[in-house]
C-alpha cells in the first residue's frame, strides 16, 4: 500500500534528464533530508516524510520558495526511500544508480489548476499511469481532528457518494476475540469508480494520521481496494507500469511480482478503528459501498489466503533463477535461428547452382538456352548482363542465317526455272 506523497505536475513532469543529472551532485542524503537513519523502517520513512509534506505543501506556503524547495526536495527523498529496489540500489552506489527521471509521480489534485488537472485526466485516459495523493488539506483536517466520523457496524455495509479530493471517514469497534480473529474492510464500485481506501492510526493530541493506503483496481466490471488484518503477514500487490510493460514484454514478465509486497500491518487491537474512503476521480464523485467484516466466519478463507501468498512468494524467488536460464537459452536460440536462415539460404542457392550446371549438359539449343537462363539466374548482375548480350548476339546469328537461307532457295529457285526454260 503506498504511502501519500505529494508532487507537482508541472514543475516535476518537465525535468530533463540532464537537469536531473546536475542536480544529483547538489542533492542532500535522503536519510538527512527525512531526519531517519539508514536502518529506519518503511513506517518510519512514511510517518517522516507525512511530517514534512504537511509543513511545506504549497497549499499552506503559496509564496514561500524556500518551503516548495524543502516540499520537492522531502518528495523526492520520499519517492527513493520508499522503492526497496531504488534505495538498496542508493545504499550501494548513491545516486549515480538512481535514473531520476524515470520516477514516478504521485500528484496532489487539489494543488493543480484546471488546466494541469485537464491534462493529467487526458494522460490517464490514454493510459499513461498517472498516480494520485490524498490531498494535503484532508490529511491536515484529520491530524487536526477536526473530520467528521460516522459510525459502521462489523457486518454491515454502507453504500455512498463521495466527492472528488474528499473523503468520508469511518469508525468501527472490536472487541479482543473480534482482534484475534482478523478483521477485513472492502471498498467496492459497481460505476467504477476510482478510488482510495486509507486506514488511520490515532495520534497523541487526539487527531489522526494516515498509517495504511490501498489504491483501487479494476477487476471485471467493478472497482476495488481491500485491507486485511489477520494476524500473519498479508501481503498488497502493485501493478507494474503498463506502458514499460508493452515495451518489453519478457521483462514485464519476471518483474511482475516485485509489487508484491507485505503490509505494515498485520494485525488490529481491540478498541477503535479508523478507515476512509478518499475519492479520487479527477472531476466527478466516487459512489461506493464499505463493508467491515470480523474474519471469525471466514477460517477457510484465510487459510487460503495463507497458502496462496506463501506460493507466490516462492514462485518470485523462483523467476530471478528462472529469467537468468531463460535469458541464456533466448540468446542461445537467437544465435542458432540466425544461423539456421543463413544455411537454408546457402543450401537453397547451391542446389540451384548445381541443377543449373545439370541443365547444361545438353546439345539440344532450347534445352541450352534454358540451362543458359538457369545459369543467369544464378549469377552475379555482371553475369546476367553479359548473358542478355550473349543472347541478343545468338538472336541476330539466327536471323542472319534465316535470310541466307533465303536467299540461297531463291537463287537455286531461279537456277530450276533457266534450266526448264531451256
Amino acid at each position: 500500500m503506498a504511502g501519500s506523497k505529494f508532487g507537482s505536475f508541472k514543475s516535476e513532469k518537465g525535468n530533463s534528464a540532464a537537469a536531473a543529472g546536475g542536480a544529483a551532485a547538489q542533492r542532500r542524503d535522503p536519510y538527512e533530508v527525512l531526519g531517519v537513519g539508514r536502518n529506519a523502517t518503511e513506517q518510519e520513512i512514511k510517518s517522516a516524510f507525512r511530517r514534512m509534506a504537511l509543513k511545506y505543501h504549497p497549499d499552506k506556503n503559496a509564496d514561500d520558495p524556500v518551503a516548495s524547495d524543502k516540499f520537492q526536495e522531502a518528495t523526492f527523498s520520499y519517492n527513493l526511500l520508499s522503492d526497496p529496489d531504488k534505495r538498496r540500489q542508493y545504499d550501494s552506489s548513491g545516486f549515480d544508480a538512481i535514473e531520476t527521471d524515470s520516477h514516478e509521480l504521485e500528484l496532489d489534485l487539489s494543488s493543480l489548476n484546471t488546466v494541469n488537472t485537464v491534462f493529467a485526466a487526458l494522460f490517464s485516459k490514454l493510459g499513461v499511469p498517472i498516480k494520485t495523493t490524498v490531498s494535503a488539506t484532508v490529511l491536515e483536517e484529520a491530524l487536526n481532528g477536526s473530520v467528521e466520523i460516522s459510525q459502521v457496524e462489523l457486518g454491515k455495509f454502507v453504500c455512498r457518494k463521495v466527492e472528488k479530493q474528499s473523503a468520508h471517514f469511518y469508525s468501527v469497534d472490536i472487541t479482543d476475540k473480534e482482534a484475534k480473529m482478523g478483521l477485513a474492510c472492502r471498498v467496492h464500485s459497481t460505476a467504477k469508480s476510482k478510488f482510495k481506501l486509507l486506514y488511520f492510526e490515532p495520534e497523541e493530541n487526539g487527531g489522526l494520521s494516515l498509517a495504511l493506503q490501498e489504491d483501487s483496481a479494476k477487476t471485471g466490471k467493478v472497482t476495488s481496494a481491500g485491507m486485511f488484518f489477520l494476524g500473519f503477514p498479508v501481503y498488497r500487490f502493485e501493478q507494474n507500469n503498463s506502458a514499460a510493460a508493452a515495451k518489453d514484454v519478457d521483462s514485464a514478465f519476471f518483474k511482475r511480482l516485485d509489487g508484491f509486497q507485505p503490509c505494515e500491518v498485520n494485525e488490529l487491537k481491540a478498541g477503535t478503528h479508523v478507515f476512509a474512503v478518499y475519492g479520487d476521480n479527477f472531476f466527478k464523485s466516487a459512489t461506493y459501498t464499505i463493508e467491515v467484516v470480523c474474519a471469525e466466519p471466514f477460517s477457510t478463507e484465510k487459510e487460503k489466503l495463507r497458502s496462496v501468498e506463501a506460493k507466490i512468494l516462492s514462485k518470485r524467488s523462483e523467476l530471478s533463477k528462472f529469467e537468468s536460464e531463460y535469458r541464456e537459452v533466448l540468446a542461445k536460440f537467437t544465435e542458432m535461428t540466425s544461423r539456421y536462415t543463413q544455411e537454408m539460404q546457402t543450401i537453397d542457392d547451391l542446389l540451384k547452382e548445381r541443377n543449373a550446371i545439370h541443365a547444361s549438359y545438353t546439345n539440344n539449343p532450347t534445352q541450352q538456352q534454358s540451362s543458359s537462363s538457369s545459369r543467369a539466374k544464378t549469377s552475379s548482375k555482371e553475369s546476367k548482363s553479359d548473358d542478355g548480350q550473349t543472347v541478343k548476339k545468338e538472336k541476330k546469328l539466327k536471323r542472319a542465317a534465316s535470310k541466307e537461307e533465303m536467299v540461297q532457295h531463291s537463287f537455286e529457285s531461279r537456277q530450276e526455272k533457266t534450266l526448264l526454260s531451256k
